[in-house]
């Protein structure tokens, strides 16, 4: 039985990819914490679930997520190790679109920053080194070696069941309905009982507002369609071996990516076009023609075989996205015992594992080895 009369070093509300990776590195540390969702373990209504997630090191977005990545891929060896899970594949990565477009652009001026290894390919270099690809001249692709894809369902767990193991406590299916600053310390009230910890991490995802409505943060939630198509295994190499993942700018700033084949089929998807929704409960999971048709659409001028291939599965996941797709990773500005984590803007699992070491580090030593000005809370205000 829990003995609730004895505060926690820290609780973490929400176990998803972050708030398990950092109920895992606080354990980790010796420390005496609980991580609860509202959810049963492994549940699909999130942003968590599913069969991979991509990882890249050439990171158009900015450089400065650059040193999260490279940690990451550590860490998620470490964890590969401890648990004696298989969760990265490192395969290679094709960035493709206008030479003067924001994927290429971003692309190179990571690598370049960061002396990264990669290579810039003509259009005809990646129809030839990659002969699934279709590229008009008009193309360019830049080639990440360190790039591949993560079985995030498999992370997550390992996390779990190592914060497990190093004395966590994981409370799934009990909601937390509020907390509470108190003092220096915070009480926790779920729908089984009250908690009191010294700190605590909301890293709920879709459902932060919900628990952070006295900030009115804005983040918006968005429907994310993904597919599974099976082109013909006879005459189409899309096996891991010889297909990359893929991301391709096909309008200024909007872009669709993919994986090689998995167990369900080839994965794509369309990035940031859902329709936003009021709430989490709100998001219609019905996926609908349309929806394909504009996948299709996207992945045509380069993937055309793909593009024609037929649906063999599909699903929605969440998107929670801040106003500048950057992360949040700062502390409630009333409350410096509350630590706010990462509407991640649907690209942030890559990052889980360095996030979770990271946040341990603020909660439990107050300082971070990482620049974290750009995530903080206060930018929205300066807005």
């Amino acid at each position: 039985m829990t003995d609730t009369s004895r505060p926690y070093n820290a609780i973490v509300i929400g176990l998803g990819a972050m708030g398990s990776a950092t109920l895992f590195h606080l354990a980790k540390r010796g420390l005496r914490v609980a991580g609860f969702d509202q959810f049963p373990q492994g549940h699909s209504l999130g942003s968590s679930h599913g069969d991979s997630r991509i990882i890249r090191e050439t990171y158009f977005e900015h450089p400065l997520y650059v040193p999260l990545v490279q940690r990451a891929h550590q860490l998620w060896r470490e964890l590969e190790a401890e648990s004696a899970k298989h969760l990265m594949t490192i395969n290679g990565g094709l960035m493709i679109g206008p030479p003067d477009g924001a994927v290429i652009q971003g692309t190179l001026r990571s690598a370049r920053e960061h002396a990264l290894p990669h290579a810039v390919l003509s259009a005809a270099q990646v129809n030839g080194r990659f002969p699934e690809f279709r590229l008009d001249e008009n193309l360019t692709g830049v080639y990440d070696p360190r790039a591949g894809y993560l079985d995030p369902e498999a992370a997550t767990a390992a996390h779990v069941d190592g914060a497990r193991r190093a004395g966590a406590e994981a409370h799934f299916e009990e909601r937390v309905l509020e907390w509470k600053a108190d003092g220096e310390g915070v009480s926790v009230k779920t729908a089984r009982g009250s908690y009191r910890a010294d700190r605590i991490v909301v890293s709920a995802g879709a459902w932060e507002a919900a628990l952070l409505r006295d900030l009115e943060l804005p983040l918006t939630i968005e429907r994310q369609v993904v597919f599974w198509l099976e082109p013909d295994q006879a005459t189409s190499r899309y096996d891991t071996s010889r297909f990359p993942i893929y991301a391709y700018e096909f309008e200024p700033g909007t872009i669709c990516y993919g994986f090689p084949r998995l167990a369900r089929g080839v994965k794509a998807a369309v990035m940031h076009a859902g329709v936003l929704v009021p709430a989490p409960e709100k998001v219609d999971r019905t996926v609908r023609d349309r929806d394909a048709d504009a996948l299709r659409a996207a992945l045509r001028p380069v993937l055309p075989d793909l593009a024609d291939a037929p649906v063999q599965g599909s699903d929605v996941c969440l998107f929670t996205n801040t106003p500048d797709h950057d992360f949040v990773i700062d502390f409630h500005p009333r409350h410096p015992q509350v630590l706010i984590s990462s509407p991640c803007s649907g690209h942030g699992f890559k990052f889980a594992s360095a996030i979770g070491e990271l946040q341990a580090d603020l909660l439990a030593d107050g300082r971070s080895r990482y620049d974290l000005s750009p995530f903080r809370i206060d930018r929205f205000r300066r807005a």
